[in-house]
């Protein structure tokens, strides 16, 4: 029977704690990148602080958390490339903007 079988802590779990720490994982990373890009909308755009100066301060949120939750060097590039980002859509603005 399959219930004599069965022993306490005997169940190999590496596929399941993996998964979870998968999970977690990508819960916050996710949830950092909104607060960024919530943050940098918030300042820019309701409190009217200048768009240059809101993403500084977002990426220097954006650095200490990694360095305070240990994200490791794959989260500062995710970081560069949000920065490149913005300034791009920023620079599109602007063009855009001057053209109309």
């Amino acid at each position: 029977m399959a219930a004599s079988e069965y022993h306490h802590g005997d169940m190999d779990i590496h596929d399941q704690e993996a998964t979870w720490d998968g999970f977690i994982k990508g819960t916050t990373w996710g949830s950092l990148i909104l607060a960024l890009i919530l943050g940098h909308a918030v300042l820019a755009v309701a409190i009217g602080i200048h768009w240059a100066v809101s993403l500084g301060l977002m990426t220097i949120v954006g650095i200490g958390s990694g360095i305070v939750l240990n994200l490791g060097g794959r989260w500062y590039a995710t970081l560069v490339i949000l920065l490149l980002t913005g300034v791009f859509v920023q620079l599109m603005i602007w063009l855009f903007g001057a053209l109309i």
